[in-house]
């Protein structure tokens, strides 16, 4: 007897403790996968994080737009939803039908029903059509359009960034979607039970160094060149010597971010005046001898130097472009003949 009340006795324990790591310890977790088998979330997407110049300007905003999403078990008469739903979105019968019988919770009506206009989600709203769902969504503008367009990048339907530094800083400029959490039966009916709103929590903002007043120089100087010229490509660079900052930046041809689908690869992928960096060759002798002249070390008229064709730099010899060199030239005519060895001596 006393064996047999020791193992009740153990049986007990075991169970009470079970019972209480159900209860206490392991509750969160078993709550939330019971919750999961009876509650549904409306997505509300978070807005994009804002890019600014250093003055406050709105470089990169959001719009509030609307999209559609359904709930198929939630669908009363499919055929007559998708029927009503294709006539308001101009598409076919057999998308609209797919879309409102697919065997999913919930269904993103993607992409005929994304971003739709004030007018169509007004038109789907007077429906009132069972399981039909209009919900937020925050659509990419950009106030200025073209400006620094391969700069600041381009985002795609879902906001998420694809280049420049909509793609480099993504993951600031991301916010963590939130949600309106309904709760249903096994078979998909909405209960009566109250909703629960989950806020979302917008993207970081970021600053940039562009000066907005600056930029729009810039731009308008670029259009003008290309009108008047009809280059191939311009790029045109604007930095703060004191710092490095980059006051403002942009080239052409350049694009829409709004709209860079009707672009080619090459125009909206090559930010030129990153992509299309070389050596300055020769254009950095002028600021060698910048450099001397604000230091006094030479003088243009006076000041000498015989070119014999070559000089020997370490183990190398670098060469004159001119075959025997240029012989004696003023530091003047040192830059009219755009002589290798005089820039290498100073640069020495």
């Amino acid at each position: 007897m006393k064996i047999t009340l020791c193992i009740i006795l153990f049986v007990f324990i075991v169970i009470i403790l079970r019972v209480f790591y159900i209860q206490v310890i392991d509750y969160k977790k078993l709550n939330q996968k019971a919750s999961d088998l009876w509650s549904r979330n409306l997505p509300i997407k978070a807005d994009r994080g804002l890019i600014f110049d250093s003055n406050g300007v709105v470089l990169a905003d959001n719009a509030t737009t609307t999209s559609l999403v359904v709930i198929p078990n939630q669908i009363k008469d499919k055929k007559e939803t998708a029927t009503k739903l294709a006539e308001i979105l101009n598409v076919s019968y057999e998308t609209m039908y797919k879309h409102v019988s697919k065997k999913t919770s919930i269904e993103r009506v993607h992409p005929e029903g994304r971003k739709l206009s004030y007018e169509i989600a007004d038109k789907i709203k007077a429906l009132k059509l069972d399981g039909v769902y209009l919900v937020k969504e925050s659509q990419r503008v950009y106030p200025y359009d073209t400006y620094m367009a391969h700069t600041l990048g381009f985002v795609g339907i879902d906001n998420q960034g694809l280049s420049g530094i909509e793609l480099t800083y993504d993951d600031y400029l991301t916010g963590e979607d939130g949600a309106i959490k309904y709760f249903s039966d096994a078979k998909g009916n909405k209960l009566s039970l109250s909703e629960v709103y989950e806020q979302p929590q917008d993207g970081m903002n970021i600053t940039l160094t562009i000066n907005n007043e600056i930029q729009t120089s810039l731009e308008r100087e670029l259009s003008n060149a290309v009108t008047k010229y009809n280059p191939d490509r311009a790029i045109g660079l604007v930095m703060d010597p004191n710092n490095g900052e980059i006051l403002a930046i942009s080239a052409r041809p350049n694009f829409s971010p709004s709209n860079y689908q009707d672009y080619s690869l090459e125009e909206i992928n090559r930010n030129l005046p990153i992509w299309a960096t070389y050596e300055p060759g020769s254009t950095f002798k002028i600021i060698t001898l910048a450099a001397a002249l604000e230091e006094g070390k030479v003088d243009l008229e006076k000041d000498t130097y015989y070119d014999k064709g070559s000089i020997k730099v370490e183990n190398a010899t670098i060469h004159c472009w001119k075959h025997g060199g240029h012989g004696k030239e003023t530091f003047m005519q040192v830059v009219e003949n755009s002589c290798n060895l005089v820039e290498k001596q100073e640069i020495l």
